[in-house]
């Protein structure tokens, strides 16, 4: 008897954990938000430029669960209360085959976007579900209310005295991949801040960008202590997973976005807007990234 009641009570216990770990990961956190500070000092960024602040806004997914045209709005107020200088859309707009999700017109998504400003602009470029939708349609609903992309292009940045170029690099998977010419419109030993959807190119680009910025992995959505993160959308396992990154002395940030793909789950992976500060003058006994 003692046994059966030993039983039950182990049963419970574990139906409770199963429920409590189920609706974090299927609700609390997939429907959480937060801004998230990071602060990453570069060898070759200009002193005139310490302290910009960079926000990025990857895989809006808009229209997976928890996660629907109203809460642009949410999105929107967290970037500007962030005061960011550059804003940096990267990629996978619209939603895409995820469980439980809603498509949403891109002309929607754009309106909702209108209103984010930056003092040196509001840039983007496409994911591969943007392409896979509908890649001139996005393009158009976006500009239309002002956010201008840059796919294999490059535009300058000049407020004085800060002066840096921004480079933005068409998807891995979808994009034309004219990496080498959108570089080749900068000039030597200028800043640099590239910007794509799928930090895979990462190798294959030259040392031309002082940073790189990128999303479409969703940090894996689902991280387990021990185990890691289980499934990452990268040919490269979880190398370019989340975060700062550095490899050979080169730096990349990617953000583990907003909304969700495949199955609406996330899991010690919340979403964020991330702002990064870039930072001049590395020290050397200075971490030359990580999370403020």
């Amino acid at each position: 008897m003692k046994l059966k009641q030993a039983l039950k009570i182990v049963l419970v216990f574990v139906f409770l954990c199963g429920a409590i770990l189920g609706s974090w990961a299927f609700w609390l956190e997939p429907a959480s938000l937060r801004n998230q500070n990071y602060e990453i000092t570069l060898s070759s960024w200009p002193a005139a430029c310490d302290g910009i602040r960079v926000a990025i806004l990857a895989d809006l997914h808009v229209g997976s669960p928890f996660n629907g045209p109203d809460r642009l709005n949410r999105i929107v107020d967290l970037t500007l209360a962030a005061k960011p200088d550059v804003v940096l859309l990267a990629g996978d707009y619209v939603v895409h085959r995820v469980l439980g999700g809603t498509f949403v017109a891109p002309e929607t998504i754009a309106t909702g976007l209108r209103a984010l400003t930056a003092s040196h602009g509001v840039f983007a470029v496409l994911g591969n579900h943007d392409h896979w939708h509908d890649a001139g349609r996005i393009v158009a609903a976006f500009s239309a209310v002002g956010i201008k992309f840059l796919e294999d292009d490059a535009v300058k940045v000049d407020t004085p005295p800060c002066s840096f170029w921004l480079v933005g690099l068409s998807d891995y998977w979808e994009g034309a991949h004219q990496y080498q010419a959108a570089f080749a419109r900068t000039p030597a030993g200028a800043a640099v801040i590239a910007f794509t959807h799928n930090p895979d190119i990462f190798p294959s680009l030259p040392a031309v960008a002082t940073i790189v910025f990128a999303g479409h992995t969703h940090g894996g959505q689902v991280y387990l202590p021990g185990l890691g993160r289980l499934i990452v959308p990268s040919r490269y396992g979880d190398r370019y997973a989340i975060g700062p990154i550095v490899e050979n002395g080169r730096p990349m940030f990617v953000s583990p976005g907003i909304g969700t793909s495949i199955l609406p789950v996330r899991f010690l992976v919340p979403p964020e807007v991330s702002v990064v500060t870039l930072r001049a003058n590395v020290s050397p006994r200075r971490n030359p990234a990580k999370a403020a």
